[in-house]
């Protein structure tokens, strides 16, 4: 945890305030107590989901409460440019990928059906607690803003009647790594960017998202797994 992240109502009714203090006692404090091991007087980089980064100084300490008074005065890292299509993969990974790609700034984020999804991997209950996993990458990063996540069953109708308006004006591109061109050059560009499941999209739905203004791209000869290709792409196609 490089961050630790409060929240509005850590800070009681009337929310955060210049020099507000706020008392932990949940799993922050036990990281803040266990790992980071401080003394009164000494400083915690704190930030504000949502807002701002600063300092915290620590008023009180006992086994079961910390007492902080924060000051915020500091941006949010600048997020991606990318909005990112993932195809629903496999639970275990998905805990990864999620707090790989609020790690690395990525703010909006699809998660849609395509064929080789198996339908078993909607009921995850990993799903209804995708938040706790992506603010785990925002204080492995340093970051404040939350991600936010869209889910589309419905691999035809998402394609055919949002993604046309969701990748224009944007450089939009889908990992692929059969019949592609090789992945560009990092820019700050916008980008709509789809990654398939295992095994990849099927043709039929390369076509659809060509058809919706996405190019193919590919990163070698190489097959990479979901949860290293997502990374991998990121870097690539942006100067982090």
């Amino acid at each position: 945890m490089n961050l630790i992240l409060l929240f509005e109502n850590d800070f009681g009714p009337n929310g955060y305030h210049q020099d507000a203090q706020v008392t932990l006692t949940d799993r922050r404090f036990q990281h803040i107590n266990q790992i980071q091991k401080p003394a009164v007087g000494d400083q915690l980089k704190v930030g504000l989901l949502n807002g701002k980064k600063g300092r915290a100084i620590v008023m009180q300490l006992s086994e079961s409460a910390i007492t902080l008074s924060v000051q915020l005065d500091s941006p949010a890292p600048a997020p991606l440019p990318v909005t990112l299509i993932l195809a629903l993969p496999r639970p275990k990974m998905l805990k990864r990928i999620l707090q790989t790609v609020a790690c690395m700034g990525v703010k909006k984020i699809y998660l849609i059906n395509a064929y080789r999804v198996d339908k078993s991997y909607w009921s995850t209950p990993i799903l209804a607690a995708a938040d706790e996993h992506l603010l785990l990458g925002l204080e492995q990063a340093g970051d404040t803003l939350m991600p936010s996540i869209e889910l589309r069953k419905r691999f035809k109708p998402f394609v055919e009647d949002e993604l046309p308006a969701i990748a224009e004006n944007t450089r939009g591109l889908v990992a692929h790594p059969y019949d592609a061109a090789p992945c560009p050059p990092p820019t700050n560009r916008p980008t709509t960017l789809a990654i398939g499941p295992e095994g990849g999209f099927i043709p039929y739905e390369i076509e659809k998202l060509k058809d919706a203004g996405l190019e193919p791209i590919h990163l070698g000869e190489r097959i990479l797994r979901v949860e290293t290709a997502v990374p991998a792409l990121l870097s690539r196609l942006f100067p982090i």
